[in-house]
């Protein structure tokens, strides 16, 4: 049952919101000023708080303030009651982390539909990091066994080294020195998508992401796809046509989306086929172009593109449908952008991501 914490010092009006809570289903606590309230919410972790702001002993302000600190209440929904209708007292609310705020006198209907929301997106976000969790129990295992396999392995032949001639001592070292680069790519792919969707909980931090800005992104995306290109022995192949603008994204980020989808052009195309990386403005929109002519993709796998199933193995070897790009999608939709993806199996991909322009 979902358990809703209220904390109000006006007795009849905690009253009525008990009767009407209990009257939906809810199971309720209630406090009768800030201080009591912390406490009542760090031992019983309710699923949300509904918070007067004007009390005694410790203000809502105070308490959301001290909740936000403690790990274990920090993401609880917090609705503020008030009698107080100024905008700086609601954004002072809002800034603190209140996910809404409620203005008294209020409907029961307005109250509702308040509660209902605020736990809708909270099961949504539960269930985004269940799924999340799940995937990374499943795939993480075998993705870091396969390249821990390929370090031990080598290892042990080289270990006797009396055996072996010195080209096939080299050829173990590469495998090593691969085997060690995927696991390290694959940890910090994991903590960047990890990080990106705790992020995106929280709008504040959404709020700053978005101003980020990136004065020459024409230059960075230029000298990735040079060194991308060149590591892999593809610099001939490398095509570009950019324009220059300034980005509302900042040069971390847009690193961040330009390695993954430049290293995927070139990973799943040939050697001597071309990968055009091409940046142009479009309806104040900064548009950026990358084309390969490699192996392609199904309309299933891309309607699969989903930020919880890559780590699923069967989703995982599709293709090289892979963490990367899921994370390059995440953080254009992050920054009011999008990434979509037009693609004939055997034929061609093209990746086109949108990003807003600075002014």
């Amino acid at each position: 049952m979902t358990k809703i914490l209220v904390i109000e010092d006006e007795e009849l009006v905690r009253e009525n919101l008990l009767d009407f809570l209990e009257a939906e289903d809810y199971q309720t606590i209630d406090a009768c000023n800030g201080r009591i309230g912390v406490e009542l919410a760090q031992q019983h972790l309710p699923d949300l708080i509904i918070c007067d702001v004007m009390m005694p002993e410790l203000d809502g302000h105070g308490v959301l303030d001290k909740l936000r600190q403690n790990s274990a209440t920090a993401t609880i929904p917090f609705i503020f009651l008030t009698a107080k209708a100024d905008k700086m007292d609601r954004r002072e609310g809002m800034g603190l982390g209140a996910d809404d705020y409620l203005t008294k006198p209020f409907t029961i209907k307005e109250l509702k539909n308040t509660i209902e929301v605020r736990l809708g997106k909270q099961r949504e976000i539960k269930k985004k990091f269940d799924n999340l969790r799940n995937s990374i129990t499943l795939a993480l295992p075998h993705e870091m066994r396969t390249s821990l396999n390929g370090i031990l392995g080598s290892s042990q032949l080289i270990m006797d080294p009396d055996s072996l001639e010195s080209e096939e001592i080299r050829e173990m070292a590469e495998t090593i020195y691969k085997s060690g680069k995927r696991l390290l790519r694959l940890t910090e792919n994991f903590l960047r998508y990890t990080e990106v969707e705790i992020l995106a909980t929280d709008p504040e931090r959404v709020a700053q992401l978005q101003n980020s800005v990136s004065g020459s992104p024409q230059e960075l995306i230029a000298k990735l796809s040079q060194e991308i290109a060149h590591k892999l022995g593809r610099g001939a192949d490398l095509q570009l046509q950019l324009q220059e603008v300034s980005v509302r994204i900042a040069d971390s980020r847009l690193k961040t989306i330009v390695e993954e989808l430049i290293d995927n052009a070139f990973k799943f195309s040939e050697v001597g086929t071309p990968v055009q990386v091409l940046s142009t403005v479009h309806n104040d929109t900064f548009l950026l172009s990358i084309n390969d002519q490699g192996r392609g993709m199904t309309r299933e796998q891309i309607a699969n593109l989903g930020a919880y199933l890559q780590f699923e193995r069967k989703e995982y070897e599709q293709q090289g449908i892979g963490l990367g790009l899921v994370l390059a999608k995440r953080l254009a939709e992050l920054h009011s952008g999008q990434l979509t993806i037009e693609s004939i199996p055997g034929q061609q991909t093209t990746v086109k991501v949108n990003l807003p322009l600075s002014r």
